[in-house]
Order: C-alpha cells, then structure tokens, then sequence
C-alpha cells in the first residue's frame, strides 16, 4: 500500500513537473498561466524542436502524455490543426482543465482532447496515432517496458514515439525503449539539459 502511494505522488509530480519547474502555478491553481511565462517556457525547452522531431502537420493525430498544463500542448495543437487532433493525457484532471483553458484562449480548443489516464498505462486506443510525446515523464513509470509496449500498439504503421527528458535520464531511456522493442530513428539536443530520442516499432 505504501508503495503504491507513494508511486502516485510522484507521478503526480511527474505530471506537473515540467510546468512548476518553469515558474507554472501548480494543478489547484485557478491562473492560467500567461504570455510570458509560455514566452520563458520557449525560449528555455524550444518545443518547436519537438514539432519537428515528431514530423507532424495539418490532420495529424497525436498524443501527448502528462501534459500538465499544455506549455507543450498547444504547439503540438498549432502544428496539426486545423484537422487534427491531440490527445493530452494527465493522471489529474484538474491540471488539465488548466490545459483546456490555455488552449481555449489560443484558439485551439476544438484540437485538444483532454484524457485522464492510469499513472501506469498509456490510456491510447490501437493504431490511433502518428506520434506520441512523453516530455520528461518516462523516468515515473514504473514498468516503462510495459508501458511503451503497450503505448506502440496506439500508433499508426510509421507512427512515432518521441522521448525527451534531461540528459541523465538517457541511459534508462535508450534501455527501456529497446527492451520494449523500438528501435532508435534519430537523436537530438535542442537544448544542453536534454535529448529529443525519435522511435519506431522494430519491424522484424
């Protein structure tokens, strides 16, 4: 019981955590966050790398997973829209009505689709999706194997699972993601803290 409590904590803090570590109010606040605090996000993280690591555009459907208040979220929306679709998944649901309301505000809300999930599995429908982001939250799973086995059978054929988190986290990615049975397409170090890691489904 103790285990699995504190587990929850800390996928709860895992969810929020790339929003409070930038200076973003916590899940039970009512502000949403701002220009400049999105404008400081962007300029420390540059997600427009992620958008271009992921390669989507216009009419693609792709997830985001504990999205926490959306900093990433809407320019995964403003890449896909306005025919597409991101799934943002978050074990809280009050973050995500943060992440609403950021969208709503930006004119994207009919992109987003908010999605509360288990802390321990993806909560993605089968052969649903080109691309799947999980920004630093890989490291909270506690069966991360299982978890992006079970999260590659959400994507399409060529579909992608993209990885970014900090640089110590690396090694326990690249293993995990092997052991799951993906295979690396692509690396890169937007920013001197973190890896963007691009996978595909190993098609032996």
């Amino acid at each position: 019981m103790r285990a699995a409590f504190v587990f929850s904590v800390l996928a709860l803090l895992a969810s929020c955590g790339r929003n409070q570590a930038d200076g973003q109010p916590s899940a039970g606040s009512s502000v949403v966050p701002g220009a400049d605090e999105q404008a400081r996000f962007d300029a420390d993280r540059k997600p427009e790398k992620l958008v271009e690591a992921m390669a989507i555009g216009p009419g693609s459907r792709v997830a985001d997973v504990g999205a926490g208040s959306g900093l990433i979220t809407v320019h995964l929306a403003r890449a896909v829209a306005p025919n597409g679709k991101v799934v943002a998944t978050d074990i809280d649901g009050s973050v995500l009505d943060l992440l609403k309301q950021r969208l709503e505000a930006a004119g994207l809300g009919s992109v987003i689709e908010p999605r509360v999930v288990a802390a321990d599995a993806p909560g993605l429908d089968d052969g649903g999706f080109d691309a799947i982001l999980l920004a630093e939250v890989d490291h909270y799973f506690p069966d991360p194997v299982r978890w992006l086995s079970t999260a590659a059978k959400a994507l399409k054929p060529g579909g992608r699972i993209v990885i970014s988190n900090r640089i110590y986290h690396r090694a326990q990615t690249m293993d995990a993601a092997r052991k799951a049975g993906l295979v690396l397409k692509s690396e890169t170090n937007p920013v001197p803290t973190h890896f963007v890691a691009v996978f595909v489904v190993d098609s032996k």
